[in-house]
């Protein structure tokens, strides 16, 4: 059930406005001492009409905390990794096959952190990257699916809504992109972005 709707913003967002909102950022850190650390990656690129964000689905998996969520592309942090921008990158590529070193680092997001007890504690480090063009996506097999999802939508999609968790009923607060809610971690990333770059 829909609860409430916001939008209405009319002003073009494009990649020189974000790419100066990100330079003149610092992103906030946190503590990452008894978490595990991991990264995903914000993956911009000028579609057709505007720009567009890269979203996937995650195949529905019961050893999956997140299983069956729309989310961005990204994991856990490796041994091979060298930092979390290492594992932003090789987690896209291998979860989606989109080589984000053909693009653009644009700069990086706050570090955010699970806080729901049923969920291994985590810090998360979102980075923001842009695409000259899109790239060819093959989802491996932790995604099901993906969407190019337009960055206008991002301002005017705001919704809550009652859903249901592994049998639990939840009011949880997201983006509604057509049939695919966005919510939980992913849903605070894009909030924070949302507020980033939404013009004045």
């Amino acid at each position: 059930m829909m609860i409430f709707l916001t939008g209405g913003n009319q002003m073009k967002i494009t990649i020189e406005s974000i790419r100066d909102r990100l330079s003149s950022y610092t992103s906030v850190r946190d503590d990452p001492a008894g978490r595990y650390q991991a990264a995903v990656a914000l993956t911009l690129v000028c579609g057709s009409q505007n720009l567009e964000l890269l979203l996937i689905k995650r195949t529905e998996r019961e050893d999956d905390p997140w299983s069956g969520q729309i989310a961005l592309p990204g994991g856990r942090i490796e041994e091979r990794d060298s930092d979390l921008l290492d594992t932003a990158i090789r987690e896209t590529r291998e979860e989606t096959a989109v080589d984000l070193t053909r693009g653009e680092l644009m700069g990086e997001l706050d570090d955010i952190s699970t806080t729901n007890p049923v969920l291994p504690p985590m810090l998360v480090r979102p980075f923001v990257f842009s695409l000259d063009r899109k790239q060819e996506v093959r989802p491996n097999e932790e995604v099901s699916d993906h969407f190019w999802v337009p960055l206008e939508d991002l301002l005017d999609s705001r919704v809550a809504e009652e859903i249901e968790v592994r049998g639990y009923p939840l009011t949880v607060k997201g983006f509604r992109f057509g049939p695919n809610l966005v919510w939980g971690m992913t849903n605070q990333i894009l909030t924070h972005f949302r507020e980033l770059i939404r013009p004045v």
